[in-house]
């Protein structure tokens, strides 16, 4: 059969990154299939180019990614399919369809044939090969089906050994050809390709959805089975840094440091980075000075307040004085750093805020990103809120940063973005940190890049 996976994105989108989770489900495809891969941000979200494809590659079977803030694009390139294709099968998975699979489902109507939740390596496979035996559609884990116009739901089973998984299709995705726009916003070297060694997050922050997708324990990749993937994006399609998005990085220090043994032996002229975010209480002099030897220039890291008491409420298992002591260890090593805030927490107050972007302003940070508060579905402080009736209002398609979609009690919405703005222009504004980062432009286009990111987040 012929198979098309597509990454909607949103209209504002502006981290323009290899869609990794697609690769690694047409790499699991095709060898029964043939398979394309339309990452929709990369082309701007030109439903031209979309149609254009469509009829071009005539699909039997079209998947979609969808993440919570793209649930009204993906419903329209569904609807744009379905019309197109009536006899093609409509297929939907990724976060916001595991955690929200009900409601997905009545959405998007009868033009959605099967949802998949959770990993879908396994399930998207064993499903084309069943399309014909419903009866076993009750096998595959994870898969959403209608029966006689009832709902089904399996459970989903998360993939244990990473490494019976064949390496991702970077042939499908190209990522040579991807633009300066990547998830860090920055880089050292370029070409950029993202890289997972980990998946599962053990950690219980109540904003974040990373434990229920992935699982609550950490599994694993062998650093031969990176080291291979790093070797076939180097040699293959000539990337020069490499980015590791895992949620958990450096969670097993001795994994973590075989990974980036095995890296520094190849003798790769490699840049790395993690700007996806690790703990901060997972670091030592140690492992960073392995990191700094291997090429690594950049750690993100999940600050998230300048408060104990929100931190707290949080469940972040931080406090104000180990972030401090943790970011001086970076900085003494040489490593650049940058900082994730969320600001507009439940029941936060201005000054809880104000006590945030100075706290922000106080640290070792090259770079600081200032989130609004995200009630993503299924959270624990999500569930917290809709049971006190708090998210009446909210929308999947305002869940952006740059939207500010809930406020807490006695703020706005704009008040908060004020609040998000001020602290940016705080932050970056002031001579030295502005410069050191305008030193950090790599082209005119990288940095046309960057102005159309300051303006989603400060000026829209």
């Amino acid at each position: 059969m012929k198979v098309l996976l597509v990454k909607p994105g949103n209209r504002i989108a502006d981290h323009i990154q290899p869609p990794l989770g697609l690769a690694y489900i047409a790499a699991c495809l095709k060898t029964e299939h043939e398979v394309e891969i339309l990452d929709m941000p990369k082309y701007g979200r030109n439903l031209g180019y979309f149609k254009e494809t469509l009829h071009r590659f005539k699909p039997d079977i079209i998947g979609f990614q969808c993440y919570s803030v793209e649930a009204s694009e993906t419903k329209e390139l569904v609807t744009i399919s379905k019309n197109s294709f009536p006899s093609a099968r409509i297929i939907i998975g990724g976060p916001h369809p595991t955690l929200c699979p009900e409601e997905v489902m009545a959405s998007m109507g009868s033009n959605v044939d099967f949802l998949i939740r959770g990993e879908a390596e396994r399930s998207f496979p064993l499903l084309l090969n069943n399309l014909k035996q419903p009866e076993n559609f009750k096998t595959i884990p994870g898969l959403v089906y209608r029966e006689s116009g009832e709902l089904k739901i399996n459970h989903p089973e998360l993939i244990q050994d990473l490494d019976e998984l064949p390496l991702p299709s970077w042939d499908l995705i190209k990522p040579q050809e991807y633009p300066p726009a990547q998830h860090g916003a920055f880089f050292k070297k370029f070409p950029i390709a993202p890289i997972i060694t980990t998946r599962g997050c053990p950690f219980a922050c109540t904003f974040c959805t990373a434990p229920i997708l992935s699982g609550n324990f950490i599994r694993k990749r062998s650093a031969e089975s990176v080291l291979s993937e790093i070797r076939v994006l180097y040699y293959n399609f000539g990337i020069k840094e490499i980015h590791i998005v895992d949620d958990n990085f450096t969670l097993d220090k001795n994994h973590a440091m075989s990974i980036l043994k095995t890296i520094r032996s190849s003798g790769l002229p490699i840049s790395l980075a993690v700007p996806n975010g690790v703990r901060l209480n997972t670091l030592d002099e140690e492992l960073l000075d392995l990191m700094k030897k291997c090429g690594l220039y950049l750690i993100s890291v999940g600050i998230e307040s300048g408060s104990d008491k929100t931190l707290k409420r949080m469940q972040k298992a931080l406090s104000v004085n180990l972030i401090k002591k943790k970011l001086t260890l970076i900085d003494n090593m040489g490593i650049d750093i940058a900082g994730f805030f969320i600001i507009g927490f439940p029941d936060e107050t201005a000054d809880d805020i104000k006590t945030t972007i100075n706290f922000s302003l106080q640290l070792p940070l090259l770079r600081a990103n200032y989130f609004t508060f995200l009630p993503l579905p299924k959270t624990p402080i999500y569930d917290e809120l809709k049971a006190k009736g708090e998210l009446n209002n909210i929308v999947s398609s305002k869940l952006l940063f740059e939207c500010a979609p809930y406020a807490p009690r006695g703020m706005t919405h704009n008040s908060l973005r004020n609040f998000q703005r001020e602290a940016f222009l705080k932050f970056y504004l002031r001579p030295r940190t502005l410069v050191r980062n305008l030193l950090k432009i790599k082209s005119l286009k990288h940095f046309c890049y960057l102005v159309k990111r300051f303006y989603h987040w400060v000026v829209m």
